[in-house]
């Protein structure tokens, strides 16, 4: 069973939502949030990324970056104004990105079914993300970006959604990047919240150290409280939760700086042991089981080869695993993507262009284009209790923060 809370939402008035609304901070570095928040002083980014108002070089996990989150979020409450709704609400997210549309539902969650793992888990977190963003929650007492969840599609709430959406939207955005984002308050609220009583499952699709950090949050909210209910909004974690097959993953593609000591015609013979090599391919894979790699100004085709040992295991028949454990380990020698600093990942709409410049510029001396992980296996992974390889998934269009918020 799926519990969904409506709540009093923060959010901006209708004529500076589009002032507010920022991308999300964990797909901005500093010195790209910077330059996005630029001349733009109602920007949430001020809020999310808030070592961008301090000197270069300051430590971005330091306390004074945190006193400076709540001073900036207390003046984007004055500034705006932010204000609270008269009273809780449910409310449905609609993304446009060219001719692709997806429509969900803002709400939230239980941090109990998150902890009881009824909201499962794809991805495996990093303690320094968790205390940051968790330090983050409870500095501001609120919730400032929401976790991106899916489930099973069901009719009975598509029709719920469908009719809602004909009402006059809270917001109506377009973004500079041409996506838009349209938000409406739900009238059928108690109708939404029986429906999703009756989803089995909910899961992560993306913002897993948001919900990581919401259930540290309300751990150490309990233990300062003197009247523990289950009731406080701490208990709660902010969420858009869209239908499995509303989502869009795009791939998520890989650079190495170098060839591990080889030279061209040593790694390529290496490469042989696992796979077919094909000389001259198109840029972007057909279908699971193809690999692009782009290889002083070339373009070359991958498929295991006939003699390869098939891959067994729901996590190990990934593309992205078998890459890892096939090529980048045992031939670049890429032991933790995680922590290796000649591997990058380039993700979404940059496609193969970006693959092929940093390449050319020598910025890299290789790069892998990938065939985009698909929800259904997303689900089969997270069903099986296990984790994903890093960077696995790329999800568009993004959310934006600085719509709605939860205050804790």
């Amino acid at each position: 069973m799926a519990v969904i809370r409506p709540f009093r939402a923060l959010r901006p008035s209708n004529s500076r939502a589009a002032e507010v609304a920022a991308l999300p901070y964990d797909v901005v570095n500093t010195e790209e949030a910077r330059k996005l928040a630029e001349s733009k002083p109602l920007s949430f980014l001020h809020v999310s990324r808030p070592e961008i108002d301090l000197p270069d070089g300051t430590d971005i996990y330091s306390d004074a970056v945190y006193r400076k989150a709540v001073e900036n979020f207390q003046q984007l409450i004055k500034a705006a104004p932010l204000e609270n709704e008269a009273a809780p609400s449910l409310y449905l997210y609609s993304l446009v990105m060219g001719d692709h549309e997806q429509v969900g539902v803002v709400a939230c969650c239980s941090v109990d079914e998150y902890d009881r793992n009824l909201i499962r888990k794809h991805e495996r977190t990093r303690p320094d993300k968790e205390d940051d963003r968790t330090r983050h929650m409870i500095m501001l007492r609120a919730q400032t970006g929401p976790v991106f969840l899916t489930y099973h599609q069901r009719k009975e709430i598509d029709d719920i959604v469908a009719h809602e959406v004909n009402a006059d939207p809270l917001f109506d955005v377009t973004a500079e990047d041409g996506i838009r984002h349209t938000i409406w308050r739900a009238k059928q609220t108690d109708e939404l919240a029986k429906s999703f009583s009756r989803v089995p499952m909910l899961y992560i699709a993306d913002g897993h150290h948001r919900a990581a950090s919401a259930s540290r949050a309300r751990a150490e909210l309990k233990n300062q409280s003197f009247a523990h209910t289950g009731n406080e909004d701490y208990n709660y974690f902010l969420a858009v939760i869209f239908p499995d097959s509303q989502l869009q993953i795009l791939a998520y593609n890989r650079v190495v700086k170098d060839l591990n000591g080889l030279t061209k015609e040593e790694f390529l013979k290496a490469l042989c042991a696992q796979f077919s090599v094909r000389k001259d391919a198109e840029p972007a894979p057909a279908h699971r089981g193809q690999w692009r790699m782009y290889l002083d100004g070339r373009w070359y085709g991958l498929e295991l080869s006939a003699q390869a040992t098939l891959p067994v295991g729901t996590v190990s028949s990934l593309d992205v695993s078998i890459l890892q454990d096939r090529l980048l380990d045992p031939i670049l020698g890429i032991k933790d993507v995680r922590t290796d600093k000649r591997i990058d990942f380039v993700g979404g709409l940059r496609g193969t262009r970006e693959l092929e410049h940093l390449v050319n510029e020598g910025k890299a001396a290789v790069a892998f284009s990938m065939f985009p992980t698909t929800v259904e296996e997303l689900l089969r992974v997270s069903d099986a209790g296990e984790i994903m390889p890093p960077k696995s998934t790329w999800f568009e269009p993004k959310l934006r923060d600085g719509f709605l918020m939860h205050q804790i």
